[in-house]
């Protein structure tokens, strides 16, 4: 019996489908549709009696690749790639739920998927109820007949916070109920949601699969017969993603498992750095002891991850103060890049959620987020200090 690859290896090696020209690096097919060799064949690719490529709609061999490597990674029988993490989000929850049905999800979760949930979602008859994400109890509290989905992040953003997904999933599963969990801060290379009993993997791939702040797109992932309503909504609505960003998160996944090692390294030696300084209230970090869940997330995860968050005791104007004395990290709200980025939540990611909203998540007006990029970590300390002095 040959033996089961590596992970590392299966970023590098998987998904790879090859043309007669016998590429080394997999090829981009930039076509809106494909030819059949007859009026049959063409019948048969319709109807589903013989695989194989019709439009791209939601088919494409790039795509395919992306698709199968991905799933590789994460131990899931399918994955249905999508135009953004935010469009993956979506199709998710239009495949397999109706008007009527009932989410619960936690309330540390991004700012845009909380109104995606709370605004317009629920004006298509969904009913949603938000908990505490590292309170099992409020999640069994909140099953009712009609509960189709639980939805998490772990960690959280901004605020890493872990739940315990084996828990969740032992909750989910003995109502009848299916747990999905955006695995975007860890990625596979961190932390593998269906091994501990999840039934759905999010992803936003525009984050660290593609490492490099590039492309936008995202995948839903999990069993073949749980995804295949979620397919068939990307099928006619056409979230799709194209094929050359799938041709670019191929490249981004061939490094993850190196880059999110030297992502957590950095992370871990920041946040250290940052619960010294006198002008910090509080640092939230996985990898740290003072964190509520480290001992969950050791478990759980391989490393901390590249999130830190931070609160400064002068509260927002000490928070923009910081943000713009600094020279090197980018101030931006996008994250798993390269490039270290800083932003602050209460006035970008999460500013369209209440104000109320926000303090029942725990973002306060002081807090900061950095997504630690690949930078020397004395240079990221020494920008920082620029705006602490």
């Amino acid at each position: 019996m040959t033996k089961p690859l590596n992970p590392e290896t299966l970023a590098v090696r998987a998904g790879s489908q090859h043309t007669p020209f016998g590429e080394n690096s997999e090829a981009m097919f930039l076509t809106s549709s494909f030819v059949f060799e007859n009026a049959a064949q063409a019948a048969a690719r319709f109807g589903g009696q013989e695989p194989g490529n019709i439009y791209s709609r939601f088919t494409n061999p790039s795509v395919t690749m992306f698709e199968d490597k991905l799933a590789a990674l994460e131990g899931a029988e399918r994955c249905v790639a999508t135009s953004s993490g935010m469009s993956a989000i979506l199709a998710c929850v239009m495949g397999l739920c109706s008007a009527g049905d009932h989410v619960v999800a936690s309330r540390s979760i991004f700012g845009t998927t909380v109104q995606l949930f709370g605004n317009i979602l629920k004006r298509w008859g969904l009913e949603v109820t938000f908990v505490s994400l590292t309170n099992p109890d409020e999640w069994q509290a909140a099953i009712k007949p009609n509960t189709k989905l639980f939805f998490v992040e772990t960690p959280s953003n901004p605020l890493t916070e872990v739940c315990d997904i084996a828990l969740l999933a032992d909750i989910a599963h003995k109502a009848g109920v299916l747990l999905a969990v955006d695995n975007c801060f860890c990625t596979p290379a961190l932390q593998k949601p269906l091994e501990l009993g999840a039934d759905i993997i999010i992803h936003s791939a525009t984050k660290y699969i593609d490492g490099q702040g590039r492309c936008l797109g995202g995948a839903v992932l999990g069993k073949k017969d749980v995804l295949e309503p979620v397919f068939g909504f990307l099928r006619t609505a056409g979230p799709t993603m194209s094929a050359f960003n799938a041709w670019v998160f191929l490249k981004g996944l061939e490094t993850l498992f190196v880059r999110m090692e030297a992502h957590s390294k950095n992370a871990l030696a920041l946040a250290e750095w940052l619960q010294q300084q006198p002008q910090i209230a509080r640092v939230y970090y996985p990898g740290l002891k003072s964190h509520p869940q480290y001992a969950l997330a050791k478990r759980q995860q391989k490393t901390g991850g590249g999130i830190v968050s931070f609160d400064l005791k002068g509260g927002k104007d000490a928070a923009w103060k910081l943000i713009d004395s600094t020279q090197l990290l980018s101030i931006t709200a996008n994250l798993g890049d390269a490039k270290s980025t800083i932003t602050h939540p209460a006035t970008t990611t999460h500013s369209r959620i209440t104000a109320e909203e926000r303090v029942a998540a725990g973002i306060s007006d002081g807090l900061v987020r950095i997504a630690v990029g690949l930078e020397h970590v004395d240079d990221i300390k020494a920008d920082l200090l620029r705006g602490l002095k």
